[in-house]
């Protein structure tokens, strides 16, 4: 996985506020987890803690972890000591008893992970009966028009380089075609309840939109899922 800590503050103020991140993928994450007033909410990989902060705002119950603690410590400066936050790793098995919330969240963070199976795992089982776990991904067609030579249908890793603020870093990820996405949770036991594209947040500064955003209604960037525990 990739290493936040050495530019986590950079990060994080980058997607504070940006088109992608805090105008599409947050609030179409938000609107997906449902009503969460009074729900106990985990956010698996809350990175500073923006999504975190919007579902307790909500009236969420909620708590979050990062494999980064530099990203942790970002997200108590935002959310103060009532949120339980935790340094753990979505690869292993996470610090939680089972069943012990209603709702998780895990928001861009699957595609830094090879392997699936355990944390879905993990994840199914922290959730309770009936609870649901939504998950965002980078769409796995925007990989076709990024990478036009490559083979759509092979697992693959790949890199790209970003610059946040005044700090450049290579970040490192996993494609995998949708229908290794939808097998991963079947197998995993969730029930997929909602495949979605959503539109950017109606809300959004117009000064952010692309210059054609008139002649379309989203972007081919994130792909969101809805899944339900047994």
């Amino acid at each position: 996985m990739t290493d936040y800590d050495g530019f986590a503050r950079a990060y994080s103020a980058a997607n504070e506020d940006n088109l992608l991140n805090a105008w599409y993928e947050r609030p179409a994450m938000v609107e997906l987890a449902g009503d969460v007033r009074g729900r106990r909410v985990l956010d698996a990989g809350c990175g500073s803690g923006p999504l975190t902060a919007a579902l307790r705002d909500k009236g969420a119950d909620a708590s979050g972890f990062d494999l980064s603690p530099a990203m942790i410590a970002l997200a108590r400066e935002r959310l103060g000591d009532g949120v339980d936050l935790r340094v753990a790793d979505l690869a292993a098995r996470l610090p939680y008893d089972d069943p012990a919330f209603d709702v998780a969240v895990c928001s861009l963070a699957l595609h830094y992970l090879q392997d699936w199976a355990g944390p879905l795992g993990e994840l199914r089982r922290v959730l309770r009966p009936g609870g649901r776990l939504v998950v965002s991904v980078p769409h796995p067609a925007a990989y076709l028009f990024n990478y036009p030579g490559s083979d759509y249908f092979a697992l693959t890793r790949y890199s790209e380089e970003f610059t946040f603020g005044d700090q450049s870093a290579v970040l490192t990820y996993w494609h995998r075609p949708l229908h290794a996405m939808t097998d991963a949770f079947t197998q995993a036991g969730f029930r997929i309840c909602a495949v979605s594209e959503p539109p950017w947040s109606p809300d959004t500064p117009a000064e952010l939109l692309p210059a054609n955003a008139s002649e379309r209604t989203a972007f081919v960037c994130f792909l969101f899922f809805v899944l339900q525990a047994p």
